[in-house]
């Protein structure tokens, strides 16, 4: 299977570490929810290295005038969770992010007969400026349907998919094949590539159900 676009797994110890806290069952609700948020703000520091526009400003300092390197003032930046798994990462995301950012949440639910999407609540403005930067909250990337969906409501809006960083937990072959196929701009970040999806649509050996895991139900 050749994949084209850009899937990043960083070796940080504090990704491996985390990661297994969110694969163990006898993780409670409230630390699965520490944890995905953990791994939302680790993944998030490696997703926007060399990734947001800089400008060198020169500041004073207690002694003397130096050049200082800042995010430029004028990035525009967006996260874009899917619900309901993805609102665990977006406390981490924003956390490592310097400049305010605005929240579109896209609702995805998928059938569980057809493993088909379908969307049920969209807050994606009719236009974004074609300068905005994208990141996707979505823990698990598996069959595809969702993502592939979710990217399509943002290129119709005008995103440059080389503009758009995908934050995910678990990804798994069908995913990146679909998005390779038809984004290879695309970037993602990952804490793990897993081996395969089962025949009702579960990343083995995975996570199982993200939502439910951290809310509870």
């Amino acid at each position: 299977m050749a994949i084209q676009l850009r899937v990043y797994v960083p070796p940080h110890p504090l990704i491996k570490h985390w990661l297994g806290m969110a694969r163990n069952v006898e993780t409670t609700p409230k630390i699965m929810r520490q944890t995905l948020a953990e791994l939302g703000k680790w993944l998030a520091y490696e997703a926007i290295r060399e990734w947001l526009p800089t400008i060198d400003i020169q500041i004073p300092t207690p002694l003397t005038e130096t050049t200082a390197t800042f995010v430029h003032p004028q990035t525009k930046l967006a996260i874009v969770p899917i619900l309901r798994a993805g609102l665990t990462l977006v406390e981490g995301i924003q956390s490592v992010l310097p400049l305010e950012s605005a929240i579109y949440h896209l609702g995805m639910v998928r059938n569980e007969e057809t493993l088909l999407p379908s969307c049920y609540l969209n807050k994606l403005p009719d236009r974004f400026d074609p300068e905005t930067r994208i990141i996707i909250a979505e823990p698990m990337l598996a069959t595809g349907g969702t993502i592939m969906q979710a990217m399509a409501e943002l290129v119709s809006r005008g995103i440059d998919p080389a503009y758009v960083r995908i934050i995910a937990i678990i990804a798994a072959p069908p995913a990146l094949q679909k998005l390779s196929e038809e984004y290879p701009t695309l970037s993602i970040y990952a804490a793990m590539i897993d081996e395969h999806v089962n025949e009702v649509g579960f990343i083995v050996p995975g996570l199982g159900d993200v939502g439910d895991r951290a809310f509870g139900t």
